[in-house]
């Protein structure tokens, strides 16, 4: 993973932040719970690994099982999220999180994820993260990402230009999603550096966020 080498500093007027990869490291789930679908659809598990992150699952799917008609994706992608909400083993935060989190209490932010409201309730919890007040989750979007619309959707919430918001995000999917959007793109971790995001960080320990009197959010990136 190639981090950003020198110091970078973004200013924004509000963050739009990824859940999983982002601010929760549930990899260990998710590689449990889609590599058991794999097996039963006679898949590769490194192969849909590829996939996976950042759609929604239904989407994944779509591009496992090409041909398959899409109301059994809907209903497999139901199943798949009531196991991985009742599997929260090996579910932590990235570092820096906690930390990162509550340094935007007076910064306008939104959670925007492919999980539904009971994975991202749970995995937060799980993580010992707090719930930010707007959240676009699976139940908001008619699309998944790639597709801009959960950040689209979290800036209007917020009230915002889509180019006065920085995404933070982990994955090809939710990078793309950004960019789509018309947003600057913070990746987080070693997958968002195979995606060419504005700036790329370890985690959330290399970012600091500062708030100025006339409602411009730095974002110090080290």
């Amino acid at each position: 993973m190639t981090a950003t080498a020198v110091p970078t500093v973004l200013t924004a007027r509000a963050l739009l932040l990824d859940m999983d990869g982002t601010l929760v490291n549930s990899d260990a789930v998710v590689e449990r719970c889609w590599r058991q679908w794999a097996s039963r659809h006679g898949l590769d598990g490194d192969e849909v690994m590829k996939v996976v992150h950042g759609r929604q699952g239904y989407a994944s799917m779509a591009l496992l099982l090409p041909d398959r008609p899409m109301e059994q994706n809907h209903a497999d992608n139901a199943l798949m999220l009531a196991e991985e909400t009742a599997d929260m083993e090996g579910v932590v935060e990235i570092p820096g999180a906690s930390e990162f989190l509550a340094s935007l209490r007076e910064v306008p932010h939104a959670l925007v994820t492919s999980a539904d409201v009971a994975l991202s309730t749970a995995r937060m919890a799980a993580a010992g993260l707090p719930l930010p007040d707007i959240r676009i989750t699976a139940e908001s979007v008619g699309a998944s990402k790639p597709d801009p619309e959960g950040f689209l959707k979290g800036a209007a919430e917020l009230g915002l230009a889509p180019e006065d918001c920085v995404v933070f995000e982990d994955s090809g999917a939710g990078i793309a999603a950004g960019r789509a959007a018309g947003m600057r793109v913070v990746g987080v971790g070693p997958r968002a550096d195979f995606y060419d995001p504005d700036v790329v960080v370890r985690d959330l320990t290399q970012v600091r966020v500062s708030p100025t009197a006339d409602g411009t959010i730095r974002l110090y990136v080290r």
